[in-house]
């Protein structure tokens, strides 16, 4: 068999068809490429959203905005200065059943979820639809913290997206702890608590390590809706929030049946806050203080901690009898007539008002309408409660104000009956309480004003400070800001400067009538006494005691103007004060407070400490930013101090101070009233007290005639000094070695003449300002006559 040659064809081979795309094969590119294409729209809104976030590097280290604290010399909490209410607190003094109750209702998986909690997500969609609202949230609590901490609670998309991104962040540097802290001292619970810390003690005034397992359930369950589950609004809707948290809680397996059970029958006690600020004067000029030192920012949102000299015992005390002696004040001026006109067949009051009513205590004051007059009394209807105004404790209000005039515009109507009708509403307070009937007394709000401090002068510190009758009224501080004409409180120190000169309390001057030519304008000036009389010569203690303003501008005349300033500068005057004999009768104004402590100088042997509030300040760490060493510092001679308070002693023992005497233990002060008695003031104490008081109108109006230092302050200092006094030790004042007693003629203030009969006092003298001269005994007629009689053997 032959094989044929193979024959080779010169047409090309032509390739197999091209098999076109699958289905499969486009829908996967097509799924690739808008994977690409949303990765890139996802990354480039991560990145749009994420350029504008702040670092993340110094959260460990973040401080929120924290409460200033002040506290009395006695530890208790006056005053708080913040922009948001929060007590920090570590997370290890957060107690384990609170933090398992936030985490509960408020991210069961929080230490489970990276920052973001997709099956939270998934869940809460899921109920939402089937409820067919939003009944469920999925932020967890990181995102709460980053939404606090970063961004505004609008509800936008982009807020939510950079909400993500920040909590997603957030958990790649700070540990789940730090987190859990972070949150619990940054979020906010109501009533202007912020943290946990504050939060207990807002809503039951305990720390946190005291609250029970109720208790933890209910504040977890507040930042949901702090207004919506305030208990002081809506208690029932409150119970059960606390009871959905520990339902939640007992779900998540941090309690059993029984335990929940347990925690939800407690009896919840909440404190509810308060509405008046203890101390409120004082701690507005400790604040003035801290913001000028510090700055806002600082005082606002640093956490100090400001520990103050006020008592508060003594502060109550003060304030008590501030109040107290403004009333009676007031009444003794007159009633300026019911504070509007009701209708008495108005609809009985509701049952709030009868709730009220229950708590009814002696004390309180209220307003109210008179229904009915009866034969002695008036029927008051306060609240839902009816009454009883007995004439005997309304009589005070028969003399009718018209007007601002104290002397012109009045009217006295001797008819108590016609004083009060029905419909008038006034103000009571609540005198007796009987089992069936409450008894008032008609009261009204005075219109006056003053001032009071009290301080230690041994150590300068402020006890007690009242400036003003109502710091809701006016916040203007008048123990500290104003300046007032002290009248004769200012005349210590001119009897001050003269014992400094050598003179003694037994000096003698003139008290008679005497004309000065002003030379400034030509004019003479004439002073007066008070009553007009005149009493020739007299001691310089008895011209004192009983406030001779003849007596004391001729003292200011021989010891000179300028000497007087001078010395005032020495223990502590720092206002202007006129170089003119006006002087003498306290014509140039001064503060309260700086009178007060130069009175703290005479009773404190000499010695000057400057008053001041504050003891120490420490920052949120504990690191002490500021210490008090004021140390008292001679300033006068030991003999100068004691010869003028032992002057101001008679003031009370003898003279226009006499009420004080029943205080029971030495003490020294001075009376002070102004021309057409438009202030009225007292200031005195003892070594280890001193107190100041001012009343007058803020409009400088007359207090009304006979409304003498005595008469308006004193018993305001009487009030205060029995009760600050009660605590303290009596302590008498030291004599010094350098005072020493000798027997003078009252009259010249020379040594006594040793004939018999003739009148003689012990004085006090710095030594080596004895007199050394006798007095020289004028012959009357009559001892002619005597020696007649005498036998002439006996001669």
């Amino acid at each position: 068999m032959i094989d044929r040659p193979v024959q080779l064809s010169d047409t090309p081979r032509q390739p197999p068809p091209r098999r076109g795309w699958r289905w499969w094969q486009i829908s996967l590119l097509g799924l690739g490429a808008i994977i690409a294409m949303g990765g890139l729209t996802v990354g480039g809104l991560l990145w749009h959203f994420s350029k504008d976030l702040p670092a993340l590097d110094q959260l460990g280290t973040y401080q929120p905005s924290l409460v200033t604290q002040v506290y009395s010399v006695d530890q208790k909490l006056i005053g708080q200065f913040f922009i948001e209410r929060r007590i920090l607190t570590t997370g290890a003094n957060i107690p384990e059943r609170l933090r398992r109750a936030v985490i509960a209702v408020e991210d069961v998986r929080f230490f489970e979820h990276p920052g973001l909690d997709y099956i939270g997500m998934l869940r809460a969609a899921w109920t939402n639809v089937r409820r067919g609202s939003k009944v469920e949230g999925a932020s967890t609590i990181t995102q709460q913290l980053a939404r606090s901490l970063f961004l505004s609670s609008e509800r936008t998309f982009d807020r939510k997206v950079r909400e993500l991104i920040l909590a997603y962040k957030m958990e790649l540097v700070l540990t789940k702890d730090q987190i859990l802290e972070l949150y619990l001292n940054q979020i906010y619970f109501g009533q202007g608590a912020y943290g946990v810390a504050t939060a207990a003690q807002t809503y039951f005034g305990k720390d946190l390590s005291a609250l029970t397992v109720g208790e933890s359930a209910f504040l977890a369950g507040l930042p949901k809706s702090p207004n919506h589950y305030s208990p002081f609004k809506a208690y029932d809707r409150a119970k059960k929030r606390q009871e959905h948290v520990l339902a939640r809680m007992e779900e998540a397996k941090f309690l059993t049946p029984t335990e929940r059970e347990q925690a939800a029958a407690e009896i919840l006690n909440f404190r509810r806050p308060g509405v008046e600020q203890a101390a409120p004067y004082f701690v507005e000029y400790i604040r003035q203080l801290l913001v000028a030192k510090y700055g806002e920012e600082t005082v606002y949102k640093g956490g100090l901690k400001v520990y103050t000299t006020l008592n508060m015992e003594m502060q109550k005390a003060a304030e008590a009898a501030f109040a107290t002696g403004l009333r009676e004040l007031d009444k003794r001026q007159g009633w300026r007539g019911p504070l509007r006109t009701v209708d008495v067949t108005a609809p009985a009051p509701s049952p709030v008002a009868a709730e009220a009513d229950l708590i009814l205590k002696v004390g309180d004051y209220r307003e109210g309408f008179v229904t009915r007059v009866g034969k002695d009394h008036f029927l008051v209807q306060v609240g839902s409660l009816v009454t009883k105004l007995a004439f005997d404790d309304m009589a005070w209000a028969k003399r009718r104000l018209t007007g601002p005039d104290l002397a012109k515009d009045v009217v006295v109507n001797q008819n108590l009956k016609q004083v009060l009708k029905p419909g008038d509403v006034i103000e009571v307070m609540v005198k007796k309480l009987d089992r069936d009937m409450v008894h008032v007394q008609m009261e009204q709000t005075p219109l006056i004003e003053g001032g009071l401090i009290a301080l230690e002068p041994g150590k300068g510190a402020i006890r007690a400070m009242v400036g003003g009758y109502d710091f809701g009224r006016s916040e203007y501080n008048r123990a500290v800001q104003a300046h007032r004409q002290p009248g004769s409180a200012f005349k210590p120190i001119i009897y001050a400067t003269a014992m400094n000169q050598g003179m003694s309390p037994g000096s003698v001057i003139l008290d008679a009538p005497v004309v000065y030519e002003q030379e400034q304008d030509e004019k003479t000036w004439k002073p007066e006494n008070y009553g007009r009389k005149i009493h020739g010569m007299v001691s310089l203690r008895d011209a004192l005691a009983h406030s001779h303003n003849l007596a004391t501008v001729r003292l200011l005349d021989k010891v000179g103007v300028k000497s007087v300033i001078e010395f005032a500068k020495t223990v502590g005057i720092t206002s202007p004060l006129a170089a003119d004999l006006s002087l003498g009768l306290g014509s140039s104004s001064v503060g309260l407070m700086e009178l007060t402590s130069v009175y703290s100088v005479f009773l404190n042997q000499g010695n000057r400490a400057e008053p001041h509030g504050i003891l120490s300040v420490k920052d949120s760490a504990g690191q002490v930013l500021e210490q008090a060493e004021l140390q008292a510092i001679p300033v006068i001679s030991k003999e100068t101090a004691y010869l003028i308070t032992n002057m101001m002693e008679d003031v009370v023992q003898k003279g226009t101070a006499q009420a004080a005497k029943g205080i029971g233990r030495p003490v020294a002060g001075k009376t002070g009233t102004t021309d057409e008695f438009i202030n009225a003031w007292f200031i005195g104490g003892a070594p280890n007290l001193v107190a100041g008081i001012y009343v007058g109108f803020d409009d400088r109006r007359s207090l009304g005639e006979t409304e003498s230092g005595a008469h308006a302050a004193l018993p305001i200092w009487i009030n205060f000094m029995q009760a600050a006094f009660k605590p303290l030790p009596v302590v008498a004042f030291t004599i010094p070695e350098g005072v020493t007693f000798v027997k003078v003629d009252p009259s010249t203030g020379l040594l006594e003449d040793e004939q018999e009969g003739q009148a003689s006092t012990v004085e006090l003298f710095t030594k080596g300002s004895e007199p050394t001269q006798t007095t020289q005994r004028r012959l009357d007629p009559v001892d002619f006559y005597k020696l007649d009689q005498i036998p002439e053997g006996a001669l």
